[in-house]
């Protein structure tokens, strides 16, 4: 196993935390079932993405995505069939599945549609004002920046 020293990145980064639970993670992902079921990554747009996973055979009622602390999760469970069926061959994987991923900070989840067994979930990067660019005014006077004093400081 592969170790990475990420103290570099700490001298000059801040709010980076999450990075080293997240590359832990996923070197140690070694999941049995970690290729099903298949799925995509999309860039539709600057600040849109969409996830889309294959799951034939699924209805919705069948299907979970829940989002928790950065990290998207989409569970399928297929129901309980009462009827008893005789497979010669089965190639349709009606098998439980639990697919997570990490999401960006400011990443929100903006709707899902099953359709023809793939599942679309669409995602938006949302930006709060506070942390967009902004140009800060330099002052043209010649004096220091202005300083306010409490009363009880200058006394």
């Amino acid at each position: 196993m592969t170790t990475i020293d990420l103290t570099p990145l700490y001298r000059s980064s801040i709010g980076f935390d999450r990075l080293a639970g997240l590359l832990d993670s996923a070197l140690r992902s070694d999941q049995p079932t970690a290729g099903y079921p298949p799925y995509d990554i999309e860039v539709l747009e600057e600040d849109r993405y969409a996830i889309t996973l294959a799951v034939a055979g699924f209805n919705r009622s069948e299907v979970d995505i829940q989002v928790e602390g950065g990290v998207l999760t989409v569970r399928g469970r297929k129901e309980s069939r009462d009827e008893e069926r005789k497979f010669l061959y089965q190639g349709i994987a009606n098998r439980a599945f639990e697919r997570k991923f990490n999401l960006a900070d400011y990443v929100e989840v903006t709707g899902a549609r099953l359709t023809n067994g793939l599942l679309e979930i669409s995602l938006k990067k949302v930006i709060p004002e506070a942390m967009k660019p902004r140009s800060i005014e330099i002052s043209e006077s010649p004096g220091a920046i202005e300083h306010r004093v409490d009363d009880e400081q200058a006394a």
